[in-house]
């Protein structure tokens, strides 16, 4: 899943890609119990995507060294997830990544979607 993240991350649009430069994209099973309970979730299952950082309107030239931005991609529920619904896996992974990505940047859906239509 790692590598088809990878592969949906360099079919976005060079103006998106240009806004995540130094964005680490790591998979793991689930979401850990720290993240769920600050969300408010009760199932490991409702988490398939996560974004983490400073976004870009946050971020200034005398910030001290941070963690990289990241997006974390949740294996098991984004196949629960698929294995539910008629989509193909990577179009699944590109939504999750344009979503954590996007709302990150204060993208509002309608530009979300824009976006994944013109990767689909």
């Amino acid at each position: 899943m790692e590598q088809m993240a990878r592969e949906e991350f360099a079919r976005l649009p060079e103006t998106f890609r240009a806004l995540c430069r130094d964005l680490v994209i790591r998979v793991e099973d689930f979401a850990t119990d720290e993240v769920l309970k600050k969300m408010g979730l009760e199932s490991e299952f409702d988490l398939l995507g996560l974004f983490e950082g400073i976004g870009l309107p946050f971020q200034s030239e005398g910030d001290v060294a941070r963690m990289p931005n990241m997006v974390w991609l949740y294996r098991r529920p984004i196949l629960d997830y698929w294995a539910e619904h008629e989509e193909t896996i990577g179009t699944v992974v590109s939504h999750v990544l344009i979503h954590e990505i996007g709302h990150h940047f204060g993208l509002s859906d309608e530009d979300m979607e824009a976006i994944e239509a013109s990767v689909a």
